[in-house]
C-alpha cells in the first residue's frame, strides 16, 4: 500500500500534487515537454507512475492543472504588492520588471515552443491561463490614462506588443550587472513605448514573489 504523505487522504492528495507540480517545474527547466513522460514526473516527483493517473488523465492534464496552479498563485501575489502601489506607472514598472525576472523560469504559454509542443484544444487553454495578466496590465494601463499619466491608447493593441517585448527576445542576464543595465533598459523602452516620461526614481522595490524565487534559484542551478 503506498505510503500517505500528511495525516488525512486529502492532505495526501495536496501534497502529492504539489509534488507532481514542482516536478514538472523542474523538467520544464530543463528539457521540452514533449521530451518530458509522465514516468519522468513520477520519478523526479518520488511516487509511482500510477498515482499521477489518479490525479491527471494525461501529460497535457497534469500541465494545465500546473499552468493553472501557478499563474493564479503568481496573479495574486502580484496583485498584492501592485494594491500598496498608488502611482499606476510605478505598477506598470513594477509588472514588466517582475516578468522580465521570471521568464526564463515561470511560463505563460499563449504562444511559442510551450503550445507548440500539445493539442490545439489544450493550446487554446494555456492561452486562457494568460488572461490573468492580459487583466491586470489592462487595468494599470487604464488607471495611467485616467490619470492622464500616459495617451489615451487600446491596451487590446498595446498589451501584445508590451508582453512581446518583455517575454520575447533575449534572455534576462544573470549576472547581476548585465540584468541591471537591462532591466534599466527594458523599463526606459516600455515606458517611452506608452507615452510615459521616465520618472525620476528608481522602479519600486518589491517584495519575492515564489515565482522571482524560483526564477533565481534555477538561475543559481544553470549558472
Amino acid at each position: 500500500m503506498p505510503k500517505i504523505m500528511g495525516n488525512s487522504l486529502a492532505e495526501h492528495r495536496e501534497r502529492t500534487r504539489r509534488a507532481l507540480f514542482d516536478a514538472l517545474s523542474d523538467l520544464l527547466a530543463q528539457r521540452p515537454f514533449d521530451k518530458i513522460t509522465l514516468s519522468d514526473v513520477a520519478a523526479r516527483a518520488g511516487v509511482g507512475r500510477t498515482a499521477v493517473y489518479n490525479h491527471f488523465t494525461d501529460k497535457e492534464d497534469l500541465l494545465l492543472a500546473f499552468m493553472e496552479h501557478e499563474t493564479g498563485r503568481y496573479a495574486k501575489e502580484l496583485t498584492r504588492i501592485l494594491t500598496n502601489v498608488e502611482d499606476p506607472i510605478d505598477r506598470l514598472r513594477i509588472y514588466v520588471r517582475q516578468q522580465a525576472l521570471i521568464k526564463r523560469h515561470y511560463h505563460f504559454p499563449s504562444g511559442g515552443p510551450l503550445a507548440n509542443s500539445v493539442s490545439r484544444s489544450t493550446a487554446g487553454r494555456l492561452h486562457a491561463h494568460a488572461g490573468y495578466m492580459t487583466a491586470m496590465l489592462t487595468q494599470i494601463l487604464s488607471d495611467a490614462m485616467d490619470s492622464g499619466a500616459i495617451p489615451r491608447q487600446d491596451p487590446a493593441l498595446v498589451i501584445p506588443l508590451i508582453h512581446a517585448c518583455v517575454l520575447g527576445g533575449r534572455p534576462t542576464p544573470t549576472e547581476p550587472r548585465a540584468r541591471a543595465a537591462y532591466l534599466d533598459a527594458l523599463d526606459v523602452f516600455v515606458l517611452r513605448a506608452v507615452g510615459a516620461p521616465t520618472p525620476d526614481h528608481a522602479v519600486p522595490v518589491a517584495p519575492p514573489t515564489h515565482a522571482t524565487e524560483a526564477a533565481r534559484s534555477a538561475a543559481r542551478a544553470a549558472g
